[in-house]
């Protein structure tokens, strides 16, 4: 089945794309939240004027976030938190303190981008990836001391 996507569905494709999905996928999931249109033979020509726009879209999105990327590997953060005698932290560092100081450096990034494999909870340096796409992926330091 034919779609007009109109929101950003990841592992599918951005706002304004004409994609291909399974029949089931668009009809129990797609349609009902509102993410995309049924494209038919009556609509299709004002869709697919609508979808042109969206390659200029594209092209300004890949810079953007391409130098996202080059700022976010610059980047170096630190951390002081309480901790015990032995280097473990009283709590963990969580996705929600990377954005924040990520925010404080001038970088918006969604809470959901940043990827941590496992929760940290020992002083020293991690490094820690930034998704900004399928494809960049930029990795940021982050050093903890103690306070």
């Amino acid at each position: 089945m034919k779609v007009f996507l109109k929101k950003n569905i990841e592992k599918i494709g951005i706002a304004g794309e004409i994609m291909n999905v399974n029949d089931g996928f668009a009809r129990n999931y797609l349609l009902p939240r509102d993410f995309a249109v049924e494209v038919t033979t009556g609509n299709e020509a004002f869709y697919k004027s609508k979808a042109k726009t969206v390659e200029n879209r594209k092209a300004v999105v890949a810079a953007e976030t391409s130098m996202l990327a080059e700022k976010i590997k610059d980047t170096k953060l630190s951390l002081k938190c309480k901790m015990h005698d032995d280097g473990k932290l009283y709590g963990a560092v969580t996705q929600s303190d990377i954005v924040d100081l990520l925010a404080q450096k001038g970088i918006n990034v969604a809470k959901g981008q940043v990827l941590l494999d496992k929760s940290i909870k020992i002083k020293g340096t991690h490094e820690i990836v930034i998704r900004l796409s399928a494809r960049l992926q930029p990795v940021v330091r982050l050093s903890i001391t103690s306070e």
